[in-house]
């Protein structure tokens, strides 16, 4: 079995757990802008000692490269923080933005934001 097919990328139960990617559908070639990455943006995730989430992880994959690469990594604390993240980015390349989720009970989650780039 491999890790990508235990990755879920649909909601269950009352929760969310899916990551959600906020930021622009294009942008300018070499240009700064926001991506802001949460969890449960909609319906409120369980944010307690027996159930959080434990990061969020940010990717781009670029349309001409077949490798991803980091963007970055969030950890959170039970009970303390919302699973919520920005971070400032800029690309000159068209590509996907993934972005994973663990939750400590119910595993690995992903999304994907096409970028365009004007």
């Amino acid at each position: 079995m491999k890790l990508g097919e235990l990755v879920k990328s649909a909601d269950f139960k009352n929760e969310k757990h899916v990551p959600v990617i906020v930021a622009p559908d294009k942008v300018k070639a070499g240009e700064k802008f926001e991506v802001e990455v949460s969890v449960g943006k909609e319906i409120a995730h369980p944010n307690t000692v027996e159930h959080y989430i434990k990061w969020i992880e940010l990717y781009i994959k670029y349309d001409d490269n077949p490798n991803i690469v980091e963007l970055g990594r969030f950890d959170f604390s039970p009970v303390t923080t919302e699973p919520k993240a920005k971070a400032t980015i800029k690309t000159d390349k068209k590509g996907t933005l993934i972005a994973l989720s663990y939750c400590n009970l119910h595993g690995l989650w992903e999304s994907q934001k096409e970028i365009e780039i004007e």
